[in-house]
């Protein structure tokens, strides 16, 4: 009897060695919810971590000086850092839920999100639901935040484009029958997002469909002919409108009398922040700049204050870490890919698009090598929504990478 149990051990031990992966067609959702969370990517996990925690001290860096300005004298020193900290918590709390959902759940949904999107979008532009600040509605008030529908937005349409071109993909060679229908979708999110206005969520918005349009086989001459329609629909905003042109003008030359108070006055006290950073910076807490004299420090030039208080070390360690995550994202999406998961694929490396090219404009901006634009830095400036929608879009990418690594171990996602 022993010797039979030794056999059949053996056996089993054998047959262990070949692992079969299941295609697509044939994945469980309902195993799905049961996923082991020992097999996502940690590093990308405790990168997305470490850059959350160094934009909360930054933040408080950034403020902690704003109750002295009588703009906002009923604020205490702690405001803002106690409000970013509730949105990280909150923010985190939404990404673990985020990450349960199995991807077959969020290509059923992909639709709807983008509707739901769209209707949150009109929905801003009503009196008395959006709220106006700095003359843009963009915000809607749930009481103990603010709501951003653009953000909501740049998840909605990259999960419809990534479904969008897996329901396509037979006939992705035919402009009318795959790539105008998904051009007019962008094409009024483009619209309500001006109306707002928000040209920057709407840039970003185009790369990220763009990029889905581009990773999932489009025409080459398709994919051209779009991306120079966008340009010089990009083109003629600016050129239609003076405030657009007066930013263009002042970004060329910020330290001009005409700018150097006005529109390049941002730009201008950015750059004197950095310069002042030099290579080591002046030390955490130390900035001059933060002290009344760069508007919107805490937000979206934060990079600014880095710069001076960390130097050059400090914006390359930054910029190193945003390079390595989105490399990690498109990375994870080729593998789902090669795992023929062809929209969970889509949708890793449509965050990564996403992530990368947010993080390239603000720094741009901050560096003074782009022209001014309201985008904050991803996962560091101060905001609720932008910090919300960026840690559920990281999640959605962990639960990719975790079901790719289920599959090759032979089970089911």
């Amino acid at each position: 009897m022993s010797v039979m149990a030794n056999r059949v051990a053996g056996w089993l031990g054998r047959r262990s060695e070949f692992v079969a992966v299941p295609v697509l067609g044939r994945t469980n959702a309902r195993a799905a919810a049961a996923t082991s969370v020992q097999g996502f990517d940690q590093a990308l996990l405790w990168v997305t971590v470490a850059l959350c925690a160094f934009g909360l001290v930054m933040v408080y860096s950034a403020s902690i000086a704003m109750p002295d300005n009588p703009r906002f004298a009923r604020y205490g020193q702690m405001y803002f850092l106690t409000r970013h900290a509730i949105s990280l918590m909150l923010a985190f709390a939404v990404a673990l839920l985020a990450f349960q959902i199995p991807m077959t759940s969020w290509q059923r949904s992909a639709p709807w999100l983008f509707v739901a999107s769209l209707l949150l979008l009109i929905a801003v532009l009503v009196p008395h639901v959006g709220l106006v600040v700095n003359g843009a509605r963009r915000w809607i008030s749930l009481g103990f935040m603010g709501f951003q529908p653009s953000e909501l937005a740049k998840l909605g349409v990259l999960l419809y484009a990534a479904n969008y071109m897996v329901r396509k993909m037979d006939v992705k060679e035919h402009f009318f029958r795959a790539v105008l229908p998904m051009a007019a979708a962008i094409a009024v999110v483009g619209l309500l997002l001006l109306a707002e206005p928000d040209m920057g969520a709407f840039m970003v918005i185009a790369v990220i469909a763009m990029g889905i349009l581009f990773l999932g086989g489009v025409n080459a001459r398709m994919f051209f002919l779009i991306a120079g329609v966008i340009t010089v629909a990009f083109m003629l905003m600016i050129a239609l409108s003076d405030w657009r042109r007066e930013r263009i003008f002042a970004y060329l030359d910020p330290w001009s009398e005409k700018y150097s108070l006005g529109k390049g006055y941002q730009l201008s006290h950015s750059l004197i922040a950095i310069g002042r950073g030099e290579i080591f910076g002046v030390g955490l807490g130390g900035s001059v700049e933060k002290l009344h004299w760069l508007p919107e420090a805490h937000t979206d030039f934060l990079m600014a204050v880095i710069g001076e208080e960390f130097g050059l070390v400090g914006v390359l360690c930054v910029i190193g870490a945003f390079l390595w995550m989105t490399r990690r994202m498109m990375h994870i999406g080729r593998q789902a890919i090669a795992l023929d998961r062809v929209f969970a694929g889509l949708v890793a490396q449509g965050v990564g698009i996403w992530i990368g090219f947010q993080a390239f404009i603000n720094m741009g901006v901050n560096l003074g090598a782009l022209p001014t634009k309201g985008l904050t830095l991803p996962f560091m400036s101060f905001g609720g929504s932008a910090i919300l929608m960026n840690l559920v879009a990281v999640a959605v990418v962990l639960r990719i990478d975790c079901e790719n690594k289920l599959l090759m171990r032979g089970g089911r996602p």
